[in-house]
C-alpha cells in the first residue's frame, strides 16, 4: 500500500493525534485479553508457592494453587495458560521417562486445570530438558544432542499430555521432523483436535537464563543449545523451518523471543499469513520487572507498550508472565 498524502497544510497528521477519544478511533492495532496466553510454572505439594528469584512477581505453585491462580486469570479474560513443570531433580534421568509419565506434574496440572475451568485452554510444553539429567531439550549421546531418539520421547510425551486433557501442545524442542511425528501419532490415537503451536523459529538466545532458573535446569545443563536453537543472525532458515511445520501439520506458529525479533514475527505473519505466536520470554520480563523495581522505567506503560508492539508486529496472541497483571489493567 503507497499512502497518500496531501501537502501541508492541507494535511495535518496531528489532526489524528489531538485527543484520546480521536486517537482511539484511528488506532490501528489493539492489545486484549484475548490476545494472551498465561506461561506458569508448576511443582510439587500441596499449597506451596515460592518466588523465581530472578523473574520479580512469577511464582513456582503446587497443582492446587495454580488452579486458583487459572480460574482468578480466566475470570480476567486470560484465555489460556501454558504450564512449564518444575521437576524434582531426582526424577531427571538419562532417558527422561519422567516426561511421558502420565501422573507427572504437568500431566495433573493440566486434568485439574481442565476439571476446574474447563473453557480455558491449555496449552503445554514438549522438550526433554525439564526431566533430562542434562538439561538438554533432547537425548545426548557421546556429547551429541540425537534427533531421532529425541522425536520418538517427544511423541511419547504428546500423546500422554493429549491424553491428560492438553489442548494445545507446544513443542519447544527445534528437533527436525517433530511436527509431522506427533501430527502422525495424534490422528492415529483419536487426538484429531489437540492443535500444535510449534516453536518454529526458536533462536539460540541469552534471553532464556531466568526461565532455565525457573524449571531447574540451569545448572544441569552441559555445552549450550546452539545444535539445535536458531542461529541469531539467520532470518531466511526461519521462514524455511515455519514452511516445514506448516506442511508437517502445525496449526500455528511461535517466534522465540520475542521483542528482539519482531521483524521474524512480521515475515513469518506476511509469508504464511497463519495465526502467529510470540513469547516474551523470562530475559525480556525479567529486564522490564528490574528497571521498574529500580526506577529507571514506568513499568506498567512498558509493559502494555512492549505487548502493543507484538500486536503491531503481526502477532495473533502473545506468551507473556505480564498476563493477567495486562488483563486486569485492560479491564479498567
Amino acid at each position: 500500500m503507497k499512502p497518500t498524502i496531501a501537502p501541508f497544510p492541507a494535511a495535518r497528521p496531528r489532526r489524528a493525534r489531538q485527543s484520546p477519544a480521536i486517537r482511539g478511533l484511528v488506532r490501528e492495532n489493539t492489545l486484549t485479553a484475548d490476545d494472551l496466553i498465561w506461561p506458569v510454572f508448576v511443582r510439587e505439594g500441596t499449597n506451596q508457592e515460592e518466588p523465581v528469584p530472578s523473574m520479580p512477581g512469577v511464582m513456582r505453585r503446587s497443582v492446587d494453587l495454580t488452579v486458583k491462580a487459572a480460574k482468578e486469570a480466566w475470570d480476567l479474560g486470560v484465555p489460556a495458560i501454558c504450564i512449564f513443570p518444575y521437576t524434582d531433580p531426582s526424577l531427571k534421568t538419562e532417558d527422561c521417562a519422567e516426561a511421558w509419565n502420565p501422573d507427572n506434574i504437568s500431566n495433573r496440572a493440566i486434568r485439574a486445570i481442565k476439571d476446574a475451568v474447563p473453557e480455558m485452554a491449555v496449552m503445554t510444553d514438549v522438550a526433554l530438558d525439564p526431566y533430562n539429567i542434562n538439561g538438554h531439550d533432547g537425548y545426548v549421546e557421546n556429547g551429541e544432542i540425537v534427533n531421532d531418539r529425541t522425536v520418538e520421547a517427544l511423541v511419547k510425551m504428546t500423546l500422554a499430555q493429549a491424553e491428560a486433557g492438553a489442548d494445545i501442545i507446544g513443542p519447544s524442542d527445534m528437533m527436525d521432523g517433530r511436527i509431522g511425528a506427533m501430527r502422525s501419532a495424534l490422528e492415529a490415537e483419536g487426538h484429531q483436535n489437540v492443535m500444535i503451536l510449534s516453536y518454529a523459529a526458536k533462536y539460540a538466545s541469552a534471553c532464556y537464563g531466568p526461565f532455565r532458573d525457573a524449571v531447574g535446569a540451569s545448572g544441569a545443563l552441559t555445552g549450550d543449545k546452539k545444535t539445535y536453537q536458531m542461529d541469531p543472525a539467520n532470518s531466511d532458515e526461519a521462514m524455511r523451518l515455519i514452511e516445514r511445520d506448516l506442511n508437517e501439520g502445525a496449526d500455528m506458529v511461535m517466534i522465540k523471543p520475542g521483542l528482539p525479533y519482531l521483524d521474524m514475527c512480521r515475515r513469518a505473519k506476511e509469508t504464511f499469513g497463519v495465526p502467529t505466536f510470540a513469547y516474551q520470554v523470562s530475559g525480556e520480563y525479567a529486564m522490564i520487572q528490574a528497571a521498574a523495581l529500580n526506577g529507571w522505567i514506568d513499568g506498567e506503560k512498558i509493559m502494555l507498550e512492549s505487548l502493543l508492539c507484538f500486536k503491531r508486529a503481526g502477532c495473533d496472541g502473545i506468551l507473556t508472565y505480564f498476563a493477567p497483571e495486562v488483563a486486569k489493567r485492560l479491564n479498567g
